[in-house]
């Protein structure tokens, strides 16, 4: 009996592969971390050889003798990241340019100094920002020797990580779902191909593009090279779009956060096409049979990464669940106030050029301060942007979050406590690779719709009610509000 879905997440730091069941339990998890290349100050790239092959041994292993009852792939992905391959070698010709690299900045400014950015946000519902693939896409093709070359061959490709996997999975498919190819600047919201106008603006040739499909449905089918068998692709979804459904936020007005190396708000806003005139984000949620439901989004740069900095880099801490213990170690933050500023700042700043600050530090801050003001720093980035969702008359009611950092209780309550708002965490925190699941099972018919869907897949969670005096909560924002500006 074909009842398991694979899902294949590949993620910023670490690719894996996991196989669901209907019930939306967990039978098998590989994951495998992904080297992080820095060649210079702002740029991140990752090896999309490295992706594939390490996405593949996962996939396998979790597979291992059960391949046979899997009925359907699933697969969500890290967004905006570029690579670009050649149609005949099937190889990657670059290393692939993560979603964190600023290295298009002067390129989005200028653009900007033109006057575009207008008319780019009000076709795609994007800023302009080095973070969005299509400034990446034309530097590729202007400074790569490789990639300008299979350009003027013919034979380039062009897609974001999950284009790169299906077409790897399928021998040479070239196909992006409608939620990620939102976020590449190059597809109007509302429409169903890449436009020649954006691609003409930001020079990427449309030719490399791949074709857009839905984000679930029939979608192709992974090659029996791979399990010994053929299994049909019937999701894919970008890892925040995945998120807000693995969620349950499948009605207008549902808001969710997930807190992984960056931070990711997304609102589910209908069928309607969301403007924001507070820099906010419109795009793409899902597509069946081209009918498209949409969200508003904020997108914060650095969550989880942050304390990774803390651990790796600077040495404070041994591993991140230290940061919960340390945090209730001391009363407050003694004044200290970090602003993670380490990748530019997000929406609804959106400044490529900040740089992060920790304030307020003294003879008598130690560790502890250090960690509990790196916490509290989600909580203070997402109050911004429950502001700006407020302005845009989208304000919140509840929020549900997830992700690694999520687990973390102390830092679930103070995102309660500084919104003033009440916070549900599901059971299982890892909701991209569930929505993915969750897509591709209704994709593959297991389940008929996404709410029948959430109903059998999703569990209860636990709520987090605020709790924090109105003078503690106006303290803390008059020193984030202080720092801020400094940056």
């Amino acid at each position: 009996m074909d009842d398991m879905i694979l899902v294949l997440d590949a993620g910023t730091t670490s690719t894996r592969a996991m196989l669901f069941g209907l019930d939306g339990k967990v039978e098998r998890i590989a994951q495998a971390e992904l080297t992080q290349h820095y060649p210079r100050p702002g740029w991140v790239e990752h090896d999309a050889g490295e992706i594939w092959d390490k996405t593949l041994a996962c996939a396998r292993e979790v597979a291992g003798e059960d391949a046979g009852r899997i009925a359907c792939i699933g697969i969500t992905n890290q967004r905006e990241t570029v690579v670009a391959w050649d149609v005949h070698t099937h190889k990657p010709l670059a290393r692939a340019i993560v979603w964190q690299d600023r290295r298009t900045a002067d390129v989005c400014d200028r653009l900007r100094a033109a006057g575009e950015e207008p008319r780019v946000q009000r076709m795609t519902g994007l800023v302009l920002d080095p973070y969005f693939s299509a400034t990446k896409m034309a530097w590729l093709i202007e400074r790569d020797e490789a990639v300008r070359g299979a350009a003027q061959r013919g034979t380039l490709r062009l897609g974001t990580v999950e284009s790169w996997l299906a077409f790897k999975l399928t021998a040479g498919a070239s196909m992006t779902d409608a939620s990620n190819a939102s976020r590449t600047s190059l597809l109007p919201l509302g429409g169903n191909v890449f436009d020649q106008g954006l691609c003409d603006l930001f020079g990427v040739p449309k030719s490399a593009l791949p074709q857009v499909v839905d984000t679930h449905g029939s979608l192709g089918e992974a090659d029996d090279a791979w399990f010994a068998r053929t299994i049909p692709i019937t999701g894919m979804l970008g890892d925040q779009q995945a998120a807000t459904v693995g969620q349950g936020c499948l009605a207008p007005g549902e808001t969710k956060a997930t807190y992984g190396t960056g931070a990711f708000i997304l609102t589910n806003q209908g069928d309607t096409p969301p403007t924001s005139g507070n820099r906010l984000l419109g795009t793409v949620l899902t597509q069946r049979d081209g009918t498209r439901r949409y969200a508003l989004e904020g997108s914060v740069f650095v969550a989880g990464s942050l304390v990774q900095y803390l651990r790796d880099t600077l040495g404070l801490i041994a591993s991140a669940g230290e940061t919960e213990a340390l945090a209730r170690s001391v009363p407050d933050n003694g004044g200290v106030v970090i602003v993670p500023a380490l990748t530019g700042l997000g929406a609804p700043h959106w400044r490529p050029d900040a740089r992060g600050i920790i304030a307020g530090l003294g003879f008598d801050t130690g560790r502890a301060h250090i960690a509990r003001a790196a916490l509290e720093a989600m909580a203070h980035q997402t109050r911004d942007l429950a502001g700006a969702f407020a302005a845009d008359s989208c304000a919140w009611t509840g929020l549900r979050i997830d992700g690694g950092m999520a687990a973390n209780d102390w830092m679930a309550q103070d995102i309660a406590d500084l919104l003033d708002l009440p916070v549900t965490r599901p059971d299982f925190v890892e909701t991209t690779a569930l929505g993915a699941a969750m897509l591709a099972a209704v994709g593959c018919g297991l389940h008929d719709t996404l709410e029948q869907a959430a109903a059998a897949m999703i569990g209860p969670g636990r709520r987090f009610e605020p709790g924090m005096a109105g003078d503690v909560r106006a303290q803390r924002l008059r020193h984030w509000g202080a720092a801020l500006a400094k940056v």
